[in-house]
């Protein structure tokens, strides 16, 4: 049977083929006529607003830095504000090679060219669109020499901020600390949104331990700008809407610190190397805190030079170095109405028993003569004479019957040898020795003879300026403990409102007697009296006072040598101490004095003492030079 032949449907196809391509054209008309239509919306309705885009401009996000919170005294002074400057800065995602413009920068004299090295290290490990500070505070000639080529450094411009400033230079500067660039250890410790735009970061004292209260939050804001980076005014013709996230400023600190009386320490010591801390022994607060010799913060805030800096850490008065917190100094004859208190708490000794000082003593079967600095020694004496007359025979005697045991207790419950807890970094815990100590530090068992020295304050024994003037509240307060602060409240910098900051107290120090602190408190009032070391001091002053003087060696003096302060060098003579607290019946102010060097507490330390004293509770604010060195009955008093 045949095969059917299917017979080809050319009708049927032509169509087919003819609805498709009316499809195809349908489709294609309407594309194209949106297309055209877009265009004619691109080109023609939005010319002059895509006419600027097309120029590189667009939107972008940058940091609005926080106003840095200011610093008060006590009295409204201002210590730490923000004043203007120009800045210079970087954006490494706008720069084609930042080394070769850092090298030109400094060729140019804008940037320290020791610093080149950081500031690459810097910008590095930042984000590369944050701006990186190079130079904070130019001058209008170092503006002029940038303005001119700034054509040839693109990603780098001038910007105008908030440069911290302090008013009063060197003065309270161990306190108050300083602020720098931020570095690259900074940046792998804080927070980099909240430090968005912001170029200082707070390095020492109550700028760096407040920092989180003094810097705020950064806020943000939208800025239009070109290819080149620049910021224009305007997006076409068409408005848009640029949103913005205000900073929160930094909240403002008050201190305790009384700058006129912080200016009368530092004018006492001027010219000389010391500390003084002036704290008020019913709250902690301190009134001044003092190193010298100082420096200007204003140094860092502007960007110190590597020049500059390594003048300053390898100067040999060391003025880096705060010796009120950090200075530890054998404390000499001040520790001893603190030795005196210990003795009485252990029944070591009858505070009315007299014992006889020829001007040596000597331990049980020693020959050693541990010698008084009153060569004829003085004769009859109880512990309330003792204090006064600063008797070394009488306290080499009661440490002997003490222990070293219990006078590392006594003096560790009276804060010596441990940090007192005050509100800024630094701070060195001092040191009260034991035998465990000494095994530990020498592997060394502990001598007999090493307890007699620390009884005058000598030996191992080291304690801080601040702990001094601390453990003299203690006693001024009959053991009521505050710890030592700068900070008094804080102000919201929002709000404004002033929140008080409640002082600090500690455990107090209870005796089983209080009788005892009688005892040691009519010691301290009969130094400032006639016979007493630091009598010379206290002369016509129409308050009471309680003290005590010291003097601490150096160097040690051989057994049958004679230390002759005028044929030694100036470094290796003996330091000055004194402590003091008024009025003596309702003390306000416990004061410790340290100079380095100096000689003698009574003659060196306790006129700085008074000048300060005089200004605190009597208003008299003389600035006029620095404290006259007073004569005492001995000059070998120690």
């Amino acid at each position: 049977m045949p095969r059917a032949v299917r017979i080809k449907d050319h009708w049927r196809e032509q169509r087919l083929f003819s609805n498709r391509t009316l499809i195809a054209l349908i489709t294609a008309a309407v594309l194209i006529c949106g297309v055209m239509g877009r265009l004619f919306y691109l080109q023609v309705i939005k010319h002059s607003y895509y006419s600027e885009l097309s120029q590189g401009n667009r939107v972008r996000l940058e940091p609005m830095p926080p106003d840095r919170g200011l610093i008060y005294d006590r009295m409204g002074a201002v210590l730490a504000e923000n004043t203007p400057a120009y800045e210079l800065e970087l954006t490494p995602e706008q720069v084609p090679d930042v080394a070769d413009t850092l090298r030109r920068l400094a060729d140019l004299g804008l940037i320290d060219p020791d610093q080149v090295p950081s500031l690459e290290r810097v910008i590095r490990t930042g984000r590369k669109f944050s701006p990186v500070p190079l130079r904070l505070s130019l001058s209008e000639t170092d503006i002029a020499t940038f303005s001119v080529r700034q054509y040839a450094f693109p990603g780098v411009e001038i910007q105008t901020r908030l440069a911290r400033w302090y008013p009063f230079g060197e003065s309270a500067v161990h306190a108050l600390g300083y602020v720098g660039i931020i570095s690259e250890d900074d940046l792998k410790r804080i927070d980099r949104d909240e430090y968005g735009g912001s170029a200082l970061i707070g390095k020492s004292g109550l700028e760096s331990a407040y920092e989180t209260e003094l810097h705020g939050a950064a806020g943000q804001q939208q800025v239009v700008v070109n290819a080149q980076g620049r910021h224009v005014d305007r997006l076409g013709g068409v408005p848009i809407h640029l949103e913005n996230k205000p900073p929160r400023g930094g909240n403002d600190l008050i201190l305790g610190i009384d700058m006129r009386i912080q200016r009368i320490a530092e004018t006492a010591l001027a010219g000389r190397r010391g500390a003084v801390v002036a704290l008020d022994p019913n709250t902690g607060n301190i009134v001044a805190l003092v190193s010298t010799p100082t420096y200007d913060p204003n140094k860092f805030t502007r960007g110190i030079s590597t020049k500059e800096y390594v003048a300053l850490r390898d100067d040999l008065d060391k003025p880096l170095f705060d010796r009120a917190l950090r200075g530890t100094y054998p404390p000499g004859s001040t520790i001893k109405p603190f030795m005196g208190l210990a003795g009485l708490e252990y029944d070591a000794i009858d505070p009315t028993a007299v014992r006889n000082c020829h001007g040596g003593f000597t331990l049980p079967g020693s020959s050693h003569v541990y010698r008084d600095w009153k060569k004829e020694g003085h004769g009859t004496v109880d512990m309330r004479h003792a204090i006064a007359t600063s008797c070394d025979v009488y306290f080499y005697g009661l440490a002997e019957v003490l222990g070293i045991e219990h006078i590392h207790t006594a003096l560790s419950e009276l804060g010596f040898g441990k940090l007192t807890g005050i509100d800024i970094s630094g701070e060195r815990p001092g040191l009260v020795p034991s035998p465990a100590w000494k095994q530990q530090a020498y592997k060394q068992a502990w001598y007999p003879g090493e307890t007699v020295i620390v009884g005058i304050g000598q030996g191992y024994l080291l304690t801080t300026p601040l702990q001094l003037a601390h453990a003299a509240g203690i006693i001024a307060t009959r053991g009521k403990n505050y710890r030592p602060r700068l900070v008094t409240a804080i102000r919201d910098a929002v709000t404004r409102q002033v929140k008080p900051l409640p002082p600090v107290e500690d455990p107090a120090l209870t005796l089983k007697d209080p009788t005892h602190w009688d005892v040691i408190l009519e010691g301290m009032e009969r130094v400032m009296e006639p016979g007493g070391t630091g009598a010379a001091s206290a002369r016509g002053a129409p308050y009471r006072m309680a003290g005590k003087s010291g003097t601490a060696q150096v160097f040690n003096i051989g057994q049958n040598q004679k230390y002759e302060a005028g044929r030694v060098s100036e470094r290796l003579r003996d330091h000055a101490l004194f402590i003091v607290f008024a009025p003596a019946e309702a003390p306000t102010l416990a004061v410790a004095v340290l100079v380095e060097n100096g000689g003698h507490g009574g003659s060196a330390a306790a006129p700085i003492a008074r000048r300060v004293l005089d200004a605190y509770l009597l208003g008299k604010y003389d600035e006029t030079g620095p404290a006259p060195v007073e004569a005492v009955a001995d000059p070998q008093e120690r």
